[in-house]
């Protein structure tokens, strides 16, 4: 039996569809971005990978064969016997490699001449990539996104989880980016995955939404640290609906407090961070906030940053890149307790329950209209 070889697109839409999806790229290949679910089952790991292109490059193509066959056959006999030593014969594996080449073909055929069905993906990871890209950018145009906007510390990431709690369909950027959209956003010890990976988490939440139902989503920049938002994803929010969530400063502080607790205890790095903000705020602001966190006074230095940092610019930010945040229906909450998020949460899917309908009665007028007019 020999492995099918199947197209990336096909591949892409039918991931579920197979028992295990398996990447055989070494770690490091498979650390920057890989498949959703995918297992990494290295038939070259990274030292291994560089000698035998040390061996190919330098010495000669027919060595670096023999020394990469010997290294592939070992690993793959040791995949075998710690994987798929007990697994039945219906186990249907995808197998892919970086272009579809020796690696995974080899993993493929002696998976198959075992008597596994086997699927061999024609142009490996760089085809699937491709093809993960434009069904992102078509998914994207496919879904009714409602933005919640609202200012720094109101609570937008707290009230995506309430909304998910409650049964509303939401894609967290910030939690995909593994940061909060700030400068100060970057957890302490915390780093963001590549853009690869990025795109491939929110592809991946994407295939999972329903296109009937509306999206919940953060208002985002086109940064989310050093990750940039997909262009079609990015356009199409900015087309949507919006929701403003409103919190009184004092709460904002706390909550903001709460949330950076690790970062606020990591005073060096908190200075660090700010002197970045030097360019854009003036020496004599970042000093004056820098010297409230010397001394301690971190619920007043949240407070000046709110103010003098994150405030000025919102409103001119938000009417300049979403379309409907000048109309938006404002969510006051009434706390940062878990029963006020889920009040909001609440209200919110009320709002754009209704706005939806609306939506409906408006495009059914229309179409009436143009039926009486055509008739």
């Amino acid at each position: 039996m020999n492995p099918r070889v199947m197209d990336a697109a096909e591949a892409l839409q039918k991931l579920q569809s197979f028992s295990a999806v398996i990447d055989v790229r070494s770690p490091s290949e498979f650390a920057l971005d890989h498949m959703p679910g995918a297992q990494n089952w290295p038939v070259l790991d990274d030292a291994e990978r560089a000698e035998v292109g040390t061996l190919y490059a330098q010495v000669d193509p027919f060595v670096a064969n023999k020394r990469g066959a010997t290294l592939i056959a070992r690993n793959i006999a040791n995949h075998i016997e710690a994987h798929a030593a007990e697994l039945p014969k219906s186990w249907t594996p995808l197998v892919y490699c970086w272009r579809g080449g020796n690696r995974s073909g080899a993993m493929a055929h002696i998976l198959a001449r075992i008597g596994f069905s086997v699927v061999l993906v024609q142009g490996g990871y760089r085809s699937l990539r491709r093809a993960l890209r434009a069904d992102l950018e078509q998914r994207s145009g496919q879904l009714q996104f409602h933005v919640i906007c609202g200012r720094t510390g109101c609570g937008k990431s707290r009230l995506l989880q309430s909304l998910r709690e409650v049964g509303a369909q939401v894609l967290d950027l910030e939690a995909l980016a593994q940061h909060r959209g700030s400068v100060l956003g970057l957890e302490p010890g915390e780093t963001q995955p590549s853009q690869k990976l990025f795109e491939t988490r929110v592809w991946a939440d994407l295939r999972r939404f329903d296109p009937n139902r509306p999206v919940f989503v953060e208002a985002e920049s086109k940064k989310i640290g050093a990750l940039h938002v997909p262009d079609a994803l990015m356009e199409q929010m900015r087309q949507g609906h919006c929701i403003t969530l409103e919190l009184e400063t004092n709460l904002r502080v706390a909550l903001l407090l709460a949330d950076y607790a690790q970062l606020s205890a990591d005073r060096p790095l908190l200075l660090q961070r700010l002197a970045s903000l030097r360019a854009l705020r003036g020496a004599e602001t970042v000093e004056r906030w820098q010297e409230l966190i010397t001394q301690g006074e971190l619920a007043a230095f949240t407070a000046d940053i709110l103010q003098h940092h994150y405030d000025p610019s919102y409103t001119r930010s938000m009417s300049n890149h979403f379309r409907a945040f000048d109309a938006a229906p404002v969510v006051a909450l009434k706390g940062i307790d878990g029963e006020s998020f889920r009040d909001a949460a609440l209200k919110v899917v009320a709002l754009s329950t209704t706005e939806i309908h609306s939506q409906s009665r408006a495009k059914t007028s229309v179409q009436m209209q143009a039926e009486a007019i055509n008739g």
